[in-house]
């Protein structure tokens, strides 16, 4: 059962940690800009995806296992609605609202679930079949591989953290999703 009251706290803090930094830490990495992907479909890229690795963070603290992320069009933005399973097995659910950045042929968004609050979602790669994506943004304080289906093959895994490399990320501040820690035992 979702619980508004912990979405808007867990929304809340999203929303502030984002903030916080595209003002501060996004910057003062001296790393190199980060490249996005050429162009995005957004009609192939509606609908479910599963995440299978992401960087720890407190927004998502309380999720423990089956989180994924849902994309439907809603006249001009894009309805974002994540959800996840706690550790009592009950549902957590937050949704949203994405904006098309302009001039980047899709491949960036701004995203609320605390408005007026948002967070920059860039796809960094995206596999040709829209089976995996690769997301972040510009201070590498965040950062996600989601696919279509809860699990990938090794190589698969082994390609999109040299992806994350090649970006300026650790591959060491990622965590894998349990579905795809069970593919690596």
């Amino acid at each position: 059962m979702t619980t508004p009251h912990t979405f808007r706290q867990y929304a809340a803090r999203l929303a502030l940690l984002i903030a916080a930094c595209s003002l501060t830490a996004c910057d003062s990495k001296n790393e190199a800009p980060l490249s996005v992907v050429d162009q995005v479909d957004v009609q192939r890229y509606l609908g479910v995806w599963h995440q299978l690795a992401l960087i720890p963070n407190r927004f998502q603290a309380m999720c423990v296992t089956d989180t994924s992320a849902e994309y439907k069009l809603d006249d001009d933005h894009i309805q974002v609605i994540n959800r996840c399973r706690k550790a009592d097995g009950s549902i957590e659910q937050a949704t949203g609202i994405a904006k098309i950045v302009e001039g980047s042929h899709n491949a960036k968004l701004r995203v609320s679930f605390f408005r007026p609050f948002y967070g920059n979602y860039w796809i960094l790669a995206l596999d040709p079949d829209y089976r995996w994506v690769v997301v972040g943004e510009p201070g590498r304080e965040y950062g996600w591989i989601l696919a279509r289906s809860k699990t990938l093959d090794a190589a698969t895994m082994n390609h999109l953290w040299q992806v994350l490399e090649d970006k300026g990320y650790k591959r060491a501040a990622f965590q894998l999703s349990p579905e795809q820690s069970a593919m690596t035992k």
